[in-house]
C-alpha cells in the first residue's frame, strides 16, 4: 500500500484534529479534538452556512441529499466517483455547494468522499471548513509535496479536504499537467468506495476547466440566477458532453416566483440567501 493510500486511511479516522485559519503549516500544530458538529458550529470553525447539509430543520436540507442521490445511486451505469463542481462565471456559488454536497455524500452510511480545491485564483473550501490554506494542491503539483502532509481533516467522519494552497503564477499549467491527471487517476482507482469532488474555477475565466472535465466521471453546474447568460451554459454544456452532467444547481432563485420551475424542471434550487 502506497503513502497515497495510508493518507485516506489516516484522513478517516473518527476524531478529527482542525487548523484554524493562518495556522502554522507544521502537522503538529492543531486545535485540540472537536468530537460533534454542534462543536464546530459553536467553535465558529465551521461556517455557519453548512448547517445547509446538516440540519434536517435546513430549508436546503433535502435538496442537497436529491443533489448526492444520482451521483451515490445512478438510475443506470457505473457510479461517478469523481465529480467536477464547477459554474461557468464567477460568484455562482460552486465552492458553497462542493462543500455541502461533500458533508451531504460523507452523511451517508455508505461512502466518503473527499473534496479538493482547484479554484487556485480564488479558493473557498478551507476558509468554509476554517482551515488553513497556507498548504495544498499547488504544493503537490508544483513541489512534489507528499499528499499526507496536505490532506486535512474536516470534523466531518469520512469528509477529508486537500486546499488549494497558495495562489501559483501557472494555475492553467498546473491543472492540466501530466501531474494532476496521475493524481486523478490513483485517486479513483484506489478508492472505490469515495466519492472526489473537485471545486474548478469558472470555465469562463479559466481554459482549464473543460480539459479538467474530461478527465472526470460527471459534471455539476452550478448557475446563479442573474448569472451566467444561457448561451455560455449551453457552450460549456456542448463542450464537455451532456452526457457528463449529473446535475444542474440554480442557485440564488427567488423562491416566491421560480421555485416550482427549479424543482421540477432544473433539478435541485437554493433560495437566494446562499452564496
Amino acid at each position: 500500500m502506497g503513502k497515497l493510500a495510508k493518507a485516506f486511511e489516516k484522513s478517516d479516522t473518527p476524531t478529527a484534529r482542525l487548523r484554524p485559519a493562518g495556522a502554522s503549516r507544521k502537522p503538529e500544530a492543531v486545535t485540540p479534538a472537536i468530537t460533534s458538529l454542534e462543536e464546530l458550529f459553536e467553535a465558529e470553525k465551521w461556517d455557519p452556512r453548512l448547517k445547509i447539509s446538516t440540519d434536517p430543520n435546513a430549508g436546503a436540507f433535502e435538496s442537497f441529499r436529491r443533489l448526492r442521490t444520482p451521483i451515490l445511486y445512478p438510475s443506470s451505469g457505473p457510479k461517478p466517483r469523481t465529480i467536477l463542481v464547477t459554474s461557468v462565471v464567477p460568484h455562482e456559488g460552486k465552492g458553497f455547494i462542493t462543500a455541502n454536497l461533500g458533508v451531504a455524500i460523507a452523511r451517508d452510511v455508505e461512502h466518503h468522499a473527499i473534496m479538493l480545491d482547484c479554484d487556485f485564483r480564488s479558493p473557498a473550501l478551507a476558509q468554509l471548513f476554517g482551515l488553513s490554506n497556507e498548504t495544498g494542491l499547488v504544493d503537490h503539483l508544483r513541489d512534489k509535496v507528499d499528499l499526507p502532509l496536505l490532506i486535512r481533516k474536516t470534523g466531518q467522519p469520512k469528509l477529508s479536504l486537500i486546499p488549494s494552497g497558495r495562489p501559483p503564477a501557472n494555475p492553467s499549467e498546473m491543472l492540466t499537467s501530466a501531474r494532476m491527471s496521475r493524481l486523478i487517476d490513483e485517486m479513483a482507482e484506489r478508492y472505490d468506495d469515495r466519492v472526489i469532488l473537485f471545486d474548478s474555477p469558472p470555465n469562463i475565466v479559466a481554459s482549464e476547466t473543460g480539459i479538467l472535465a474530461k478527465h472526470l466521471d460527471g459534471v455539476v453546474l452550478v448557475v446563479r440566477h442573474g448569472g451566467a447568460k444561457k448561451e455560455h451554459v449551453k457552450r460549456f454544456v456542448d463542450t464537455v458532453g451532456p452526457e457528463k452532467i449529473v446535475g444542474l444547481v440554480y442557485n440564488a432563485y427567488p423562491e416566491t416566483t421560480l421555485e416550482s420551475y427549479i424543482e421540477k424542471k432544473m433539478g435541485y434550487g437554493y433560495g437566494n440567501y446562499y452564496k
